[in-house]
């Protein structure tokens, strides 16, 4: 599952949802609870794509899977090359950092490269438990680097670069994804 870890970690790095936490870290300054958001929010989307694509996985026939998932790592790796674009938060928030965490990290997760990759891994492993596992584990160690030491580290590291690594990742993904399906 290392493969479903560093893929989701890489996407992660930089993405308008580790933007978020580092926001909501800076402005609540309760790193915990605003981890425990992302947990909560990560387990519910990652979980809900996960057991989508072990359902998936087992009624598409091995062809069709690698040809999907060929498709699917290959465009997750032209979208990484995508600048994310700001997204608004609001000013202030009555529901704290837990609540404030776990509802705009969810919402800002539905559709995402990192969600979505979560889905095309457990179609292609037929383990969405273990994939769960590794993908939360990604975002939660991506999005505490952002919570705990973003201030510190933010400028160090060019947003480019972090997107380059990222769809480097996934084009090498799709392209020996690409092998195995013209093997099949």
């Amino acid at each position: 599952m290392l493969t479903s870890f560093f893929a989701v970690f890489l996407a992660e790095m930089g993405d308008k949802t580790q933007l978020l936490v580092f926001t909501l870290g800076a402005r609540f300054r309760k790193p915990w609870q605003v981890m425990a958001g992302v947990l909560a929010a990560t387990l519910l989307n990652h979980g809900i794509s996960a057991w989508v694509g072990s359902l998936l996985g087992a009624a598409l026939s091995p062809k069709l899977l690698e040809g999907l998932l060929t498709l699917s790592f290959l465009g997750f790796g032209a979208w990484a090359l995508r600048p994310d674009r700001d997204e608004a938060m609001p000013s202030e928030s009555r529901f704290g950092a837990f609540l404030t965490t776990l509802g705009l990290f969810f919402l800002a997760e539905v559709g995402d490269k990192t969600q979505l990759a979560t889905l095309a891994l457990a179609a292609h492993y037929h383990d969405w438990l273990r994939v769960l596992a590794a993908t939360t584990l990604a975002m939660l160690a991506a999005d505490g680097l952002a919570v705990f030491l973003g201030g510190r580290i933010a400028h160090l590291i060019p947003a480019r670069a972090l997107r380059m690594a990222s769809a480097g990742v996934f084009f090498g993904l799709g392209l020996l994804a690409l092998v195995a399906w013209m093997r099949a």
